[in-house]
């Protein structure tokens, strides 16, 4: 369904993305935040659902600011690298993406943003700071922004067994911001909504949860009750 194209950063640096459009005129448009593995088939996956359900849908490649067409597999080595991308990118270039991308469809008509792990986090500051409308899933690095104002609305979605997010790391989600909706999934842990990885996913948390997105965005980007 999707296509690669070329994506402006706010600087000189040129990066790929990965574009979904739906059939049709677009309820709005959604820029999709990666994992720490790249635009993997997943996350082009991820895109096409939602434009599956009538939204523009761009996943920016961030890991392009560093070395091109990354897709890590799944495993330990996977992660440490992901990881080392991850940082040497830094959330600041990362949001300076999501602007970029949300710019590209912005004829879409609103626009809001939904990230998934180190993207969860990304998602977040996107509401904070650009004022775009957010759906967090699993974002380990979110404690360190809760201190900051929101300038959208937001929701989170948690698993219930992540360990690398402690219950009490989620309460100060509800603590931060009491209107925000904070979802906890029993019997799941991280990334329960990486369908390609049969260690990780869960089927019927993750329906759950892009339900509920999708309700969000509804709301938020094409004014349904």
């Amino acid at each position: 369904m999707g296509e690669r194209i070329n994506l402006n950063t706010a600087g000189t640096h040129c990066i790929g993305a990965y574009l979904a459009k739906p059939d049709g005129k677009p309820k709005g448009g959604i820029v999709v935040v990666q994992e720490i593995f790249g635009v993997t088939r997943h996350i082009r996956d991820v895109a096409d659902r939602f434009a599956q359900a009538g939204y523009s849908a761009i996943a920016p490649a961030f890991f392009d600011f560093v070395e091109n067409d990354v897709e890590l597999a799944y495993d330990k080595t996977g992660t440490v690298r992901g990881k080392d991308l991850a940082m040497e990118v830094g959330l600041d270039r990362a949001l300076e993406a999501v602007a970029s991308a949300a710019d590209s469809i912005r004829s879409s008509g609103k626009i809001g943003v939904v990230g998934y792990c180190w993207g969860g986090t990304v998602a977040l500051l996107a509401a904070q700071r650009l004022g775009l409308p957010a759906v967090s899933y699993y974002g380990a690095r979110n404690v360190a922004y809760l201190d900051q104002p929101l300038r959208a609305p937001v929701i989170f979605h948690f698993g219930a067994n992540d360990r690398s997010i402690t219950a009490e790391a989620v309460e100060k989600h509800r603590k931060a911001w009491p209107d925000a909706p904070v979802y906890v999934y029993e019997h799941c842990g991280h990334a329960f909504n990486r369908d390609v990885d049969k260690n990780v996913y869960n089927k019927d948390a993750a329906e759950l949860a892009l339900e509920r997105t999708l309700a969000f965005f509804g709301k938020e980007l094409a004014g349904q009750p």
